[in-house]
């Protein structure tokens, strides 16, 4: 077998060599031929399709946070290789919306080990975007703004951000275009969704399947301050909703209109 680890050595601040160490001895072990791709932040998709294209692995490992395997599966789009995720990010939340083993090493085994495959969907967003987990507009997405800005990671900077935003919450207009009807609302936030929950774990679409090719639109009109501070301090079960959904359609191609308001996945780089 022939593995490629798509790397991202500065995702949710984990250093990942001691990881790399374990895999290197594991892959020695069974006889893996293996190499290791680590993303840099500059033509990483290009040099990524040179490294498959000369290489040519049986698997791919992606190895990071949600940004990592978000970048890993758009690299992917056009070839049919197999990708496995090992959760080494600060929220890892589509290595959990997918139950991969938390452990790291455990799920480079699976990965290695497991033969079963199964198609991902994956949202386009103004022929620009792409989310395999939860994009948004609103209040979420202007914490991610100032977030992506910040050099540093984890959920410490994130959290700084969040409460910053907590004194600048205000509704905007939404509208949505459907088959049936037209929906006009004021919202907090607009979910786009391929996954249930946030990388912090918060539930935003419950009823989720990241595989049935349904795009998820999650309107949100109303986020109580008592709930959205206890975020950071508590794991939330899969029950507990902070928000108020004024509307949840399950759409094959809706058209969603929005003024000034720009679109951010909910990934760590």
């Amino acid at each position: 077998m022939k593995l490629l680890f798509v790397v991202n050595p500065i995702s949710g601040g984990v250093d990942k060599e001691p990881f790399l160490k374990q895999a290197d001895s594991l892959c020695k072990k069974y006889g893996i031929d293996y190499k290791v791709f680590k993303t840099t932040g500059k033509d990483d998709e290009i040099n990524l399709l040179k490294e498959i294209s000369s290489f040519k692995p049986d698997k791919i490992a992606s190895a990071g946070g949600d940004g990592t395997t978000l970048f890993t599966a758009i690299t992917l789009l056009e070839n049919p290789l197999p990708m496995g995720i090992i959760p080494l990010g600060s929220a890892n939340g589509m290595a959990t919306e997918l139950y991969v083993n938390p452990n790291p090493l455990d799920a480079l085994k699976d990965i290695v080990m497991s033969e079963i495959t199964a198609g991902l969907d994956m949202i386009l967003v103004n022929n620009k975007h792409y989310t395999i987990h939860i994009g948004d507009v609103g209040v979420n997405a202007s914490i991610v703004e100032s977030y992506e800005k910040d050099k540093n990671r984890g959920m410490a900077t994130y959290a700084k951000y969040f409460i910053n935003e907590l004194n600048r919450l205000k509704p905007f207009p939404v509208k949505i275009h459907t088959k049936e009807k037209v929906y006009n609302e004021k919202c907090l936030m607009v979910g786009i969704c391929n996954a249930r929950k946030y990388g912090t774990g918060v539930p935003l679409n419950i009823s989720g399947n990241p595989m049935d090719g349904k795009l998820k639109l999650c309107f949100c009109k109303k986020l109580t301050r008592a709930l959205l501070s206890k975020l950071a301090y508590q794991n939330l079960t899969k029950n507990f909703m902070i928000v108020k959904i004024v509307l949840l359609l399950k759409l094959n191609q809706p058209k969603l209109s929005l003024i000034n308001h720009n679109f951010y996945n909910w990934t760590e780089k």
